[in-house]
């Protein structure tokens, strides 16, 4: 048990807030630059226009939405194929020193659809089940597209929404290339050489075998190239670890720094989506006001979970032991980094971890799993929680204006039909994903045997399972066993709907905004970048999340909490 400086605490992440947000900054600005071609010259633009030519494109040619969503899919099929049959293929393939065996069939299909989606979601131990090849040309490389497909709908979005009387919202090869040449590749290499300074490890060395402490006998170290897979692997929110312990491994985040820079990757990106948007729509207020409502609901998460776990276990208190319980954290990130890693991966659609969420208390859990639950828009994936967030405040628009008499409207441009039935599956599709599945996963016989501990708690580990599948996260409240048949089909499903059926609306949204001539403002349109606007959004977006999952909170975590004081 230990205690807290709460006033060095509070500014350490006042400070590192600051940090992010001015880094956002700048970097919105660049990708600005990026998407609008401003780079695409000189050795970068040459390598450019070869890659063009090799996929017959060019730059000047741009498609409807329906053209970008058709290209979006087809390309992250052949990802999915190629990784796949990667998967299958392991075990007769080169760069696996400890010969690993293939994949079987529905975890392969399982990992597959995981990181083609940006998932992450892993049922498999990667040390021991993956080869160097796997890791490197298999995950790491969807590290890199999943994310940057996220990014390239995003940047089509808001072309939609500040383009007018046009169809075209961009060019989807286009924008994969200048996303992962300009932005991805260079800031990851950069990280993975500050990662690798800081004893992250990266070779393709054998395992080593070395003699344990006393009775122990003989130990295996892995080894592998994790430097290189954990920069993007926190930079493009995509958390599938090297190891099984994820960046709770020291091989993975060996520091208190490595913890603050790994924090410090998962939120960049996402911070600086919504002020990518301000400049693009040339409104900064709006970038600002996106961000503003993302950073509320982030410090809101923080600080209930670093409440919760802050209290420690009421359980404890019966036998006069006070202070924070530190089961599951790592000692060397202390409640602070272990409490900020939580809040932020799963406030993005990250995942990876440096707790066992299964360890945290009732409330600190239920943060994570609502922190999901609400879609992942603070600050959300890379893309994803901003296009996610779009949806929220077209759905906040619509709302008030009916509630005010005022028109629908959202930067010139009228909210009709398609755009409502666009943000409603945005936001919806993803939990009645997790009240379906979760619900027949219910009525399977011997569903408790798979939960470690069942009750309240069981009951919690099942949902968060869905949660995170069907909301493109990947963590996992590990007592539950995920790794059986049912398990595996369902939640590729999950993965496969969570991701790309919202992502299609959201192309479709921006398509029909774009054919639309802007309406200049009047005296009934709602100014949607004020303070009392950036309140309604974070309104609508908790009662929205209230209101679909409270039923499975109260049975779950709020149960478990109150069976804890009350000494069950």
């Amino acid at each position: 048990m230990v205690t807290e400086d709460l006033t060095v605490k509070g500014l350490m992440l006042i400070l590192f807030l600051v940090v992010v947000t001015g880094v956002a900054l700048p970097l919105s600005s660049f990708f600005v630059r990026v998407f609008s071609g401003e780079l695409s010259r000189g050795i970068p633009g040459r390598i450019e226009k070869t890659i063009y030519r090799f996929i017959e494109t060019n730059s000047d040619t741009e498609n409807s939405w329906k053209g970008y969503a058709r290209d979006m899919l087809i390309f992250n099929g052949i990802g999915f194929v190629i990784l796949f049959a990667l998967l299958l293929l392991q075990g007769f393939l080169p760069f696996n020193p400890e010969k690993f065996g293939s994949f079987d069939l529905f975890t392969a299909i399982n990992t597959a659809t995981s990181f083609v989606t940006n998932t992450n979601w892993q049922v498999y131990s990667g040390e021991t089940t993956a080869s160097y090849l796997t890791q490197m040309a298999g995950f790491t490389v969807q590290n890199f597209l999943s994310s940057a497909t996220g990014i390239c709908i995003a940047i089509a979005v808001m072309r939609g929404i500040t383009r007018h009387s046009t169809d075209k919202i961009g060019n989807f090869w286009v924008d994969m290339t200048r996303c992962t040449l300009y932005i991805l590749l260079p800031i990851a290499f950069i990280f993975a050489l500050i990662l690798t300074s800081q004893g992250v490890i990266q070779n393709l060395d054998p395992y080593v075998q070395a003699n344990g402490y006393g009775s122990t006998g003989q130990q295996t170290i892995a080894m592998g190239p994790v430097a290189s897979q954990e920069a993007i692997k926190e930079l493009g929110t995509n958390g599938g670890g090297f190891f099984n312990a994820n960046s709770a491994h020291p091989y993975e985040n060996p520091t208190p720094l490595t913890n603050l820079i790994e924090i410090f990757l998962i939120l960049i990106i996402p911070a600086a989506m919504p002020l990518v948007f301000g400049k693009m729509t040339g409104k900064i207020r709006q970038g600002w006001m996106i961000y503003s409502v993302m950073l509320l609901l982030f410090l809101l998460g923080f600080c209930t979970l670093y409440a919760a776990e802050l209290a420690g276990n009421p359980l404890l208190k019966e036998l006069n032991v006070s202070g924070i319980s530190m089961e599951g954290k790592e000692v060397r990130f202390g409640l602070l980094g272990s409490s900020l890693f939580a809040t932020s991966t799963t406030a993005t659609s990250c995942g990876a971890v440096n707790t066992m969420h299964d360890s945290l208390t009732p409330l600190g859990g239920l943060v994570t799993m609502f922190m999901i639950l609400l879609g992942e828009v603070a600050f959300g994936g890379v893309g994803s929680g901003f296009y996610t967030m779009i949806g929220f405040i077209v759905l906040s628009v619509f709302i008030a204006g009916l509630m005010i008499g005022r028109t629908p409207e959202y930067l010139g441009k009228k909210i009709e039909i398609l755009e409502m039935r666009a943000a409603v599956i945005t936001v919806l599709v993803p939990g009645i994903l997790v009240l379906l599945f979760s619900g027949i996963a219910l009525v399977l016989p011997n569903v408790t045997e798979l939960m470690k501990n069942p009750g309240p708690h069981g009951l919690s580990e099942l949902i968060y399972a869905f949660a995170s599948m069907a909301n493109n996260n990947g963590s996992a409240f590990a007592g539950f066993d995920a790794s059986k048949p049912f398990y595996t089909l369902t939640g590729s499903l999950a993965m496969l709907i969570g991701r790309f059926v919202p992502a299609v609306a959201m192309l479709a949204m921006a398509g029909s905004l774009a054919q639309k001539k802007k309406v200049p403002p009047s005296s009934g349109t709602l100014p949607t970048d004020s303070v009392t606007f950036s309140i309604w959004t974070i309104l609508v977006i908790l009662i929205i999340g209230a209101l679909t999952f409270f039923p499975l909170f109260a049975m779950g975590p709020i149960a478990e909490h109150l069976s804890m004081v009350g000494g069950i």
